[in-house]
């Protein structure tokens, strides 16, 4: 029980941390590939998913690796993004204009409006984003850096 407690406490005081600390945006100049979202396990753990057929499941589960394996964000000097979307099942490249401010707060400029993302975990290797939106809460999309 004390050993929990501890480890939320860590935890929180990571977060406050993290959040304080300003990311400059030429540490994320780069390649960062999508490797989890928490959508991931809304899907794994429905009614839908678990009631499912096997041939179902493996339907899902392909979906799931192809948007992890086509969601890649690449931020450039001068602000800019270059990024992977998928709509209707389809890869479609766009680009954006990006400003990071105050707090560690990602605004996207694209051609939809403006879309905003905490940067909520950042190490050189690791780059974790809250997306902000009063529509839907998203969950967390977990990237690694891409070595080359």
């Amino acid at each position: 029980m004390k050993i929990s407690v501890f480890l939320a406490a860590c935890g929180m005081m990571w977060s406050i941390w993290m959040t304080s600390v300003m990311i400059d945006y030429k540490e994320l100049i780069g390649s960062w590939q999508l490797v989890h979202f928490d959508g991931m396990e809304k899907i794994v753990y429905s009614p839908q998913y678990q009631n499912a057929t096997p041939a179902q499941r493996a339907s899902m589960d392909a979906r799931i690796k192809f948007r992890l394996e086509n969601t890649v964000y690449e931020f450039l000097e001068g602000g800019k993004l270059k990024y992977i979307e998928l709509q209707d099942q389809t890869i479609v490249r766009k680009e954006a204009k990006v400003e990071l401010s105050e707090g560690n707060l990602l605004l996207i400029h694209d051609e939809k409006g403006d879309r905003l993302a905490q940067i909520v975990e950042f190490t050189p290797d690791k780059l974790v984003l809250q997306p902000i939106s009063k529509n839907a809460n998203t969950g967390k999309l977990i990237f690694e850096r891409i070595k080359k």
